[in-house]
């Protein structure tokens, strides 16, 4: 029997035996910033670092990851704020990302003169996720399947609001209508029209391409494109991101003091995709996306909208910019280490060179550089390395 999108990705995501919540994980089907490289959580230790100054250091700093996989990035990042407080992080590891972090240094003084515990002291790891607590984990890391609420410190979402569920939507001559899917085999139809709620979504954020193109568009572009689900009639596929918008501002609701980020590959008003961005990822390789539970079903991100919601639950201004971007001001520059290292240490400057590789992946416009970084500050101003 065919349901709606959001219903079937639900399903088959989240549900018994879901892609999410069975076998090995994500990082088996395909890669993410997090598996490319710890260069990536390595960069988003220094954003810890600005955002706990920002909150004066407090005693207990939260680091939640929501969509945390098998806790792959609090892993490293666990890892990380250990070593560095130990002094084990030295120039041939942070090669190319130029990070400078120091969660040594919050063991200093205080304005009363007492010694403030060091970082590692004071954070506390929770990973967000639906699928049991892998074995591996240590006990440091907390794991939850709610976001948890007070929240002091970060709270970071990296790929996850793509994996949202939510509803596909087709425009037809008596208006827009969600687009129905046999969970089985994928095959689609129209179904009925859509809610009031979606159909207000609909028309502030996803404007027929008519009416967002420039003078020099086809005129005839509506009456040339086929939806293989209208049973041939001339319309238009949108992927109806309210659910997601409601998502992220609950997460962002969850935040007492500190800085929401959601990182992932989205698209703004002005240049939504006509057909729609709906696809599959099975073993590393793109597949048609059937939600039967087998492969992950994604669609891209519709920040500008998820950004709006984030910000009316937070009441003060957002940063929306690339990942490449975001990663540079994190010190991610991806240059190569100095020629005289691999005189004085021929072994490190391998090590060095390897980083710098992987930096330039996060940062490559054409690929995971394009991700788009969303921050969303709430109680404190955005960290320097951050402000736009």
């Amino acid at each position: 029997m065919s349901i709606r999108w959001r219903d079937a990705m639900d399903q088959a995501l989240y549900g018994p035996g879901g892609f999410f919540v069975a076998g090995t994980g994500p990082a088996d089907h395909f890669r993410t910033s997090v598996h490319a490289s710890p260069a990536f959580a390595t960069a988003l230790l220094r954003l810890l670092s600005q955002v706990d100054a920002a909150l004066g250091h407090p005693a207990r700093l939260s680091v939640v990851d929501v969509g945390a996989g098998r806790g792959e990035l609090l892993l490293t990042l666990q890892r990380l704020v250990v070593a560095d407080s130990a002094g084990l992080v030295g120039p041939a590891d942070t090669a190319g990302l130029a990070v400078g972090v120091s969660a040594r240094a919050s063991r200093s003084e205080s304005s009363s003169g007492a010694v403030r515990p060091s970082l590692a002291e004071r954070v506390r790891f929770t990973a967000v996720e639906l699928a049991p607590r892998p074995e591996h984990l240590p006990e440091e890391i907390e794991w939850v399947s709610e976001i948890p609420a007070r929240i002091t410190g970060l709270l970071i979402a990296t790929e996850w609001l793509d994996n949202v569920p939510l509803d596909v939507a087709v425009h037809t001559a008596d208006g827009w209508r969600y687009v129905l899917v046999d969970p089985d085999g994928g095959e689609e139809t129209v179904g009925d029209l859509v809610s009031t709620a979606d159909l207000d979504w609909l028309t502030k954020w996803w404007p027929m391409p008519s009416a967002a193109a420039g003078a020099d568009s086809d005129p005839d572009v509506a009456s040339t494109w086929t939806d293989a689900t209208s049973g041939g009639e001339s319309g238009f596929r949108a992927e109806v991101g309210r659910p997601r918008d409601e998502a992220w501002a609950d997460a962002v609701s969850r935040i007492e003091r500190g800085l929401a980020v959601a990182v992932d590959y989205g698209h703004l008003r002005d240049s939504r995709p006509v057909d729609g961005t709906l696809t599959g990822y099975r073993g590393g390789r793109q597949v048609p996306p059937v939600p039967n539970g087998s492969s992950d079903v994604t669609a891209h991100v519709a920040m500008d909208s998820v950004a709006s919601a984030g910000a009316a639950v937070a009441l003060c201004a957002y940063s929306l910019v690339s990942q490449s971007e975001a990663l540079r001001a994190l010190g991610a520059d991806g240059g190569r280490p100095p020629l005289s290292l691999a005189g004085t240490d021929p072994a490190g400057y391998v090590r060095a060179l390897a980083v710098a590789s992987a930096v330039a992946e996060l940062t490559d416009l054409a690929g995971l550089g394009g991700h788009l970084w969303l921050r969303q500050p709430v109680g404190i101003e955005l960290p320097p390395g951050v402000a736009r």
